[in-house]
């Protein structure tokens, strides 16, 4: 099979012909029908800290069909068509039973969507409903991180929400925000490119201003946030997210930094403020993300700005590594 594969760190991904997958026992094969480009996979590819190197084939936000089928598989048949649940797990400890996978010992990340097949595990795979699209199982993921973000921030109906990041997860933070209630939603970037979209999927208003960000989130929201989320994972923003959110107030983390950070721990403890992190999702999350589009949720779609087929894909990954008009670009392996 054809797959985008690591070169190794600070390279770019080539197009190589590797072995098809073989299922083994407990083992499940999908023939990928959409993968997305995650802003984490790019990380993947310039730091040692994700653990990847040259001959990983990356793409942990995919959807397919299911073509092949391991020894003592049950509940799936040739031609399902699943999304996968990227986080593998044993699938019967207490954490994975209640849904909590991400803290299974054995837990990992899912990855080989980047190519035009994939081995999974059968607990990883969430059918599709009939009004689903392989597009739309393949941005379940996104959905499902800023749906955790979300419900671990005690955010409240009437809660005004500074966004920080307009990339896909600041965006689906803004989706849910506004769809559970949030008395206002700002969305703040350091660009003019997502504002339009970010508008239409629940945002009340996008701010761009990089002399004055603490004072123009305030007057977008017309006073300090109830809740921030910082989307970016870049150092600094905690420390602006300090002074941007309210006494009493809270700050949840999704954005991704894996380089030192400092902050004025006294300038948080004066105003009480919470410091939340948000780590994956629950399994229950990734299905009530997945349910949100089957119930008829148009925003989420509009996180979609490209599909390109595998050829394509070291190009256009490269291209990611600067802020573009680009927000979820999609493969389709098979074109």
């Amino acid at each position: 099979m054809r797959a985008a594969v690591m070169q190794g760190l600070h390279r770019p991904l080539a197009i190589e012909t590797i072995p098809d997958p073989t299922p083994g026992e407990g083992d499940v094969v999908v023939k990928v029908g959409r993968c997305g480009i995650c802003g984490s996979d790019l990380h993947m590819t310039e730091d040692a800290a994700y653990g990847q190197g040259a001959g990983s084939v990356l793409g942990h936000e995919f959807a397919g069909e299911v073509v092949a089928l391991g020894k003592g598989v049950t509940g799936l048949k040739a031609g399902d068509l699943v999304s996968v649940i990227p986080l593998q797990s044993c699938g019967s400890c207490h954490a994975c039973q209640t849904g909590a996978v991400q803290w299974c010992e054995k837990f990992g990340l899912q990855g080989g969507g980047y190519a035009e097949y994939a081995l999974t595990r059968p607990n990883q795979c969430i059918a599709l409903p009939k009004t689903a699209s392989l597009a739309d199982g393949a941005i379940v993921e996104p959905l499902a991180v800023a749906l955790h973000g979300v419900a671990l921030s005690g955010m409240r109906i009437g809660d005004k929400v500074l966004v920080l990041g307009a990339g896909p997860i600041g965006l689906a933070v803004a989706f849910w925000a506004r769809r559970f209630g949030a008395g206002r939603v700002v969305v703040q970037d350091l660009a003019e490119f997502q504002r339009k979209r970010a508008l239409q999927m629940g945002a009340h208003d996008f701010v761009v201003d990089a002399a004055d960000p603490v004072g123009a989130a305030e007057r977008a929201l017309g006073g300090k946030a109830d809740v921030v989320f910082e989307c970016v994972g870049v150092p600094g923003l905690i420390a602006q997210a300090v002074e941007q959110v309210r006494n009493d107030g809270t700050i949840t983390l999704l954005g991704l930094c894996t380089r030192p950070d400092t902050f004025n721990s006294f300038a948080m403890l004066s105003k009480q403020v919470r410091l939340v992190t948000s780590a994956f999702f629950t399994r229950q999350e990734y299905e009530a993300a997945l349910d949100a589009l089957d119930r008829g949720a148009v925003e989420p779609r509009l996180l979609v700005t490209d599909t390109i087929g595998l050829a394509a894909t070291p190009v256009v990954f490269e291209s990611l590594r600067k802020r573009s008009h680009q927000c979820k670009v999609l493969i389709d392996p098979f074109t």
